[in-house]
């Protein structure tokens, strides 16, 4: 009986699949994606194949909440408060201007836009990018809903520190 439960317990745990666990990050790469993410076909000389371009975070949770921190850390609230916008556009919608697949999003940040958005190449790390890409696409529900964060921080009460004393309440 004991090795009926031991090779299901066995069978138990190789069954399960778990999120891969980065926690060493390769080092940057050399040279930025220059033509990774295009926005359209028209350009001169032809139509160029399109590169491929690995999103390392994709249905990671820890690269979620990590972005989640990042977002906050960079201070991007400042200008997109929590995705809703404010003196940046809003990042919780349908159809982005420069395209909402990752690396459309990567190369934003790296290269930033012009009216507002700043070039982050070179201050952030990439992978610390690619964090908050994973963020971003999780807002508008593009990552897996077991990976995503349920509420953001930001919406979580602080909590206070109160002596209290037996018999009165507050």
């Amino acid at each position: 009986m004991r090795v009926l439960a031991a090779l299901a317990c066995v069978i138990a745990l190789t069954g399960c699949q778990r999120e891969r666990r980065d926690l060493r990050p390769a080092p940057p790469q050399a040279a930025i994606y220059g033509d990774a993410a295009r926005e359209g076909t028209l350009q001169p000389g032809g139509v160029l194949p399109a590169r491929a371009v690995a999103y390392p975070a994709s249905q990671n949770a820890l690269a979620i909440s990590e972005g989640q921190r990042l977002f906050a850390w960079y201070n991007c609230t400042g200008c997109h408060s929590h995705g809703g916008g404010g003196i940046g556009p809003p990042l919780i919608k349908e159809h982005w201007i420069y395209g909402g697949e990752p690396e459309n999003i990567f190369e934003t940040l790296v290269k930033g836009r012009p009216n507002g958005m700043p070039t982050w190449g070179g201050r952030i790390p990439e992978y610390q990018m690619w964090q908050i890409v994973a963020y971003i696409r999780s807002m508008n529900h593009l990552e897996p809903q077991s990976a995503s964060p349920a509420r953001a921080d930001s919406l979580e009460p602080s909590p206070t520190i109160q002596n209290k004393r037996a018999g009165v309440t507050r």
